[in-house]
């Protein structure tokens, strides 16, 4: 699919692209409330510099000032507006889950295609130290990384990225054990192509879908990876309008404040369960079995 329609012309494959998001998005209600969360978020995300209010500029005159036409979310310990923070924190969390995935992606997927397609010894000792990374439970590993190169969000995103990418290289491995046999490969061989070629040429483009399936789901559980290790203090530190940041400054102040804590809780809450419900209802688009189970409960 991805090589049909890199080989059409742009303005055609741009519209076979948006006739199978629209098909994408009717296809189930539930598809379209993924659509329109994910779609909010990014959009909070591009428009957060735009906003006339600074994320932190203080105002000791608004202290914890619960919500109101001037601060719809209210504002903080230190009159700081939560929209505008809430807003801005889009921006830090989208951006860092999306390193996050293209860090995983990119060395994940490599290694896992290249220890599928040579076996043999190499495909042994990758393994052998994928193995090892799931040997430990992920967020305490990540946890770990992160303590021991210290708290920030820089460290933060190396020490999730470090976590994820045994499953890109365990899911681009088994799609490429079940390619490499495929007729297209062997005439590849029989042709003269190289490792390299084969690998770039026809291993990456079979198994770019799958993974593309695989990061939709991953982005979520990437703001959440963040958010909690920010919220322990080893991510984003203050004043930075990180949502779990936000949330740990907020836990003393739940009973004279709630909205303090509760508006970023709820963004958070509804971004992860957004980039989750368009995961799940990609993942059914592209397994045809999925699909035809769901289609009972779908529009």
């Amino acid at each position: 699919m991805i090589g049909q329609l890199g080989a059409l012309p742009r303005p055609l494959a741009a519209r076979r692209w948006f006739g199978a998001t629209l098909a994408f998005a009717r296809s189930s209600r539930l598809n379209r409330l993924g659509s329109v969360i994910v779609l909010i978020a990014v959009l909070a995300a591009v428009a957060g510099p735009l906003l006339p209010q600074s994320p932190n500029a203080a105002d000791l005159f608004s202290v914890l000032t619960p919500p109101s036409p001037a601060h719809p979310l209210g504002t903080d310990n230190v009159g700081r507006d939560i929209l505008s923070r809430v807003v801005a924190g889009a921006r830090i969390s989208l951006g860092s889950a999306g390193l996050i995935v293209a860090l995983s992606v990119t060395f994940g997927s490599l290694l896992g295609i290249t220890a599928g397609l040579l076996g043999g010894l190499i495909d042994e000792a990758l393994m052998r130290l994928t193995d090892l990374f799931f040997a430990f439970p992920a967020f305490v590993l990540a946890a770990a990384i992160a303590a021991t190169l210290g708290p920030s969000l820089e460290h933060t995103v190396i020490a999730v990225a470090v976590v994820f990418w045994p499953w890109y290289t365990r899911l681009a491995r088994s799609q490429v054990l079940s390619l490499r046999e495929r007729e297209f490969v062997m005439a590849a061989r029989l042709a003269g192509c190289g490792t390299a070629s084969i690998l770039f040429r026809h291993m990456v483009p079979n198994v770019l879908p799958i993974i593309a399936v695989q990061v939709s789901a991953d982005i979520g559980n990437a703001i959440l990876s963040i958010s909690a290790l920010s919220f322990l203090g080893l991510g984003a530190q203050p004043p930075a309008p990180e949502w779990g940041t936000m949330m740990a400054s907020a836990r003393d102040y739940l009973q004279d404040a709630w909205w303090f804590l509760t508006f970023p809780g709820l963004v958070l809450l509804l971004t992860v369960f957004g980039f989750n419900l368009l995961g799940d209802g990609l993942r059914a688009w592209v397994d045809p079995r999925l699909r035809i189970r769901g289609a009972g409960g779908g529009a």
